[in-house]
């Protein structure tokens, strides 16, 4: 530690090493020759901050030797969830490292990167859990320790902890308490990463003074950094992760039990059910809102401890011997990765009514060839295909989520071919042809996916081939379906699934927030310019190729050939929606869609329909919207979100202030007037606080989301050249009661009695300028001394409103504004 205190940018190995040897009484003599130097008028600059920073670490150690140790749980643990994994929670945490769970702060850092989309060949795996277990097998694989390994005295383990010294650097460094940050600090998501490992650190805070932890971001509170330093100093040890509660243990027993049954029909139902819940954080009905499991496959049987069976892909070959398992989800919940999923005794009877009950043969089970295992239509053919289809349906949005929240949410490969909001519905299962299975079964050649292709570079081949397979596709509807006459439009809508008016995955809304996306129940907003309708092959497909054929450590042949295919998917569902249109307008309502670069991309897949009338009885001059009020009526309640605003406490208090959050909810609705360029300023997701005096539980939310609109979502390479495809005139924004999205991009905090004028600046907004003028007044820039209490808000905030749904907000895309 001597060396480390005294010049943390000069330190050496041999330093380090006298620094073990001397312990803490190396440490009080060097803090004490600093105090000397400092009375004395030391001239160095940086020695008085180094000294004084000296002084605090000694006396966070002294207290450490006389007081009790700290409680992981309730001490140390809501240091690091509030300040750390907010950045290092998951597949786009910096340096890979995951600060979420003992098993990622064990793993610790790595220099390569996950999201790489050029790579020439495909990277090794390193899933947390599953592709190595121990330390010592992370090392093997190139992942550096950032905390003390052996146990020591505590200044020796904090001269072997990188965490510390990230942490510290920050604390002789501190940033600016106002405005924003110098533009040489770099807080854009794809920066270049410096990783340094324990011998590279002197020549990183060299280089990178301003780079401490936590990074561009303020300092820690005092308190703070002492629980993190007495934490490290003992080693960074964490407790075992918790078992199963002995209420729950019954219930999974008896999943355990249903998953490994021995029957081909029971082995098929478990392997259809684990490839669509592999990323799933399973919640028990009625148990603690925060205890989660994972579904996973291992070498071990029940009774014993979990071994993974670790394969690129969730229908890779598990081998002769696995069984499925239920294992306590051990890291911390960030809403990024959050895919919540219900089971219960109500959900087993479900399973045995879709699956048990009705009367099929399973002759023999298929193998895991990778031509085979990635098409689930061949795979599970003997499933009933409306079992199949009501199986994803009973928690639609679970599986929408899944592109959007598994590894494959950012950057090219689904989101940026998606528009910025837009609705979802759903065939019926009783509609004709969507729920029969020798009809699906039938196709299934044409329903291949490119991710049976692995990694290939092998681009326009490929594209060809799938899209030629889904050109068959649709022709082979187009026989089925050629003879069809018209429907009245009161009765075409009655195919759509309208949940029983009781399940609320019927109706959806997504949004997307530029390389991320959210999905909520409803038809939320204003009419969005495009919906997607989807059927049961085409749901299963978006499955298989954005959630259990995606692999994120894929080369680039992979990822693109996944991007270009989701284009293709996009537009079949987009399709549906023209169908339902009169064939007058669908080409030009077609043409809207698809303007500008790589436009006639969509010519790639013939409509032959275009110009065949398929619904009739349109009476008004703008039959999309004639058609959104059809679909509206036809889901009755399940259009609207659901979710409304909780009253508690003192907001509930009286008939005023209730009348008070009907005015406040009245003037951010105005801000959904805001159309056109001025829209291109301000941030995809703001989260705003509603600061009403007294109780801070009874502050409100609101999300406003831009809504960017595009002359088309079909290229691939010219994300940078907005011009090219953005339609900055339509632009529009949706303002959300409650808080929507896992990155926030920025905080805005106002008092009740300022909203007026908050919503009147805001819509003002005209320029650059006139937005930096708006952010001084209500903004909360990255400096902001308050940051971290607003940001501790906003998450409790959303965890009272969604006690199992909501998980910690990442800041990695927290601008600099």
């Amino acid at each position: 530690m001597l060396a480390t205190i005294v010049a943390p940018s000069m330190t050496s190995m041999n330093a380090r090493a006298a620094g073990s040897r001397h312990g803490k009484r190396a440490l009080a003599c060097v803090a004490g020759f600093l105090l000397i130097a400092l009375a004395f008028g030391a001239c160095n600059t940086r020695e008085p901050v180094t000294a004084q920073q000296a002084r605090v670490d000694y006396d966070i150690l002294e207290r450490m030797t006389r007081g009790p140790a700290l409680d992981f749980a309730t001490e140390v643990r809501p240091v690091l969830e509030k300040r750390c994994v907010v950045c290092h929670g998951c597949y786009d945490a910096p340096c890979q490292l995951k600060l979420s769970s003992y098993a990622g702060i064990a793993r610790g850092a790595s220099k390569e990167v996950v999201y790489d989309g050029g790579r020439i060949r495909a990277a090794d795996p390193s899933r947390l859990f599953i592709d190595a277990l121990t330390a010592s097998q992370w090392r093997q694989r190139g992942f550096h320790p950032v905390v003390s390994e052996v146990a020591r005295a505590p200044d020796d383990n904090l001269d072997a902890s990188v965490m510390y010294r990230m942490l510290r650097l920050k604390q002789l460094h501190p940033q600016p308490l106002t405005g924003m940050l110098d533009p040489s600090v770099d807080v854009g998501l794809d920066r270049e990463q410096t990783c340094p490992t324990l011998d590279e650190f002197d020549a990183y805070a060299e280089e990178h003074p301003n780079q401490g932890m936590p990074f561009a971001l303020p300092n820690l509170a005092p308190a703070e950094y002492e629980v993190l330093v007495r934490w490290l100093a003992d080693g960074g040890r964490v407790p075992p992760p918790p078992r199963e509660t002995p209420e729950l243990a019954a219930q999974i027993r008896q999943w355990e039990q249903f998953l490994n049954g021995t029957t081909t029909k029971q082995r098929l139902v478990a392997r259809y059910v684990y490839e669509h819940l592999f990323l799933a954080h399973l919640h028990f009905g009625g148990s603690d809102p925060r205890e989660f499991y994972t579904l996973l496959r291992s070498r071990t049987p029940p009774g014993q401890s979990v071994v993974p069976v670790a394969t690129r892909r969730p229908y890779g070959d598990p081998g002769a011997s696995f069984y499925y398992r239920l294992q306590r989800a051990e890291a911390s919940v960030v809403a990024k990765d959050h895919l919540v999923y219900e089971l219960s005794p109500a959900r087993l009877q479900r399973y045995r009514e879709l699956f048990v009950e009705p009367s099929f043969e399973v002759a023999r089970l298929p193998g895991y060839e990778s031509e085979l295992s990635a098409n689930p239509f061949k795979v599970f053919a003997a499933l009933p295909v409306r079992s199949r289809y009501r199986f994803l349906l009973d928690d639609a949005r679970f599986f929408i989520e899944g592109f959007i929240k598994g590894p494959v949410c950012r950057g090219q490969i689904a989101l940026n071919v998606i528009e910025d909001r837009f609705w979802i519905v759903f065939f019926d299962p009783e509609a004709p042809l969507v729920g029969n299975s020798e009809y699906v079964n039938r196709l299934s050649d044409y329903l291949a996916l490119p991710s049976e292709l692995g990694d290939t570079m092998n681009l326009l081949r490929a594209r060809r081939h799938y899209l030629e397979l889904q050109n068959r596709y649709l022709e082979a509807r187009r026989q089925v379906f050629k003879v069809t006459k018209p429907w009245p439009l009161e009765k075409a809508v009655k195919l759509l699934w309208n949940g029983a008016h009781q399940n609320p995955n019927a109706a959806l809304t997504v949004y997307r927030h530029s390389d991320s996306a959210s999905v909520d129940f409803g038809l939320v907003g204003a009419d969005p310019e495009t919906t997607w309708i989807l059927d049961y092959p085409l749901l299963e497909r978006i499955h298989y190729l954005l959630v259990a054929g995606f692999d994120v450590y894929g080369n680039v042949g992979h990822q693109l050939n996944t991007r270009l295919h989701m284009d293709v998917l996009r537009m079949e569902a987009e399709g549906y929606l023209l169908a339902f249109l009169p064939s007058a307008t669908r080409k030009a309502t077609h043409a809207s869609w698809y303007q500008g670069i790589r436009g006639d991309e969509a010519d790639d897949m013939p409509l032959w329909w275009m110009d065949i009338e398929l619904v009739t009885g349109y009476r008004g001059q703008d039959p999309q919207a004639e058609l959104y009020r059809q679909i509206e009526g036809q889901l009755e309640n399940l259009a609207a979100s659901p979710r409304e605003r909780p009253c508690r406490g003192e907001v509930c208090a009286s008939p005023e202030r209730a009348g008070q959050l009907r005015e406040f909810d009245r003037q951010f609705q105005r801000l959904e007037t805001m159309k056109g360029p001025m829209l291109q300023f301000v941030p995809d997701v703001a989260f705003v606080r509603v600061e009403l005096g007294g109780d801070e539980q009874n502050d409100l939310a609101y999300t406003l989301l831009a809504d960017k609109s595009y002359k088309n979502v079909s290229s691939m390479f010219a994300e940078e050249k907005l011009g090219d495809r953005r339609d900055y005139a339509y632009d529009r924004q949706t303002v959300l009661p409650w808080l929507e999205s896992a990155y926030p991009n920025f905080f805005y905090v106002v008092s009740g009695d300022d909203v007026p004028r908050f919503v009147s600046d805001y819509k003002a907004i005209s320029s650059r300028r006139d937005y930096e003028r708006f952010v001084a007044h209500f903004g909360v820039r990255r400096t902001n001394p308050r940051f971290w209490a607003i940001s501790d808000w906003f998450n409790a905030h959303a965890l009272r409103e969604r006690p199992e749904l909501a998980g910690l907000f990442d800041l990695n895309r927290y601008e600099n504004r």
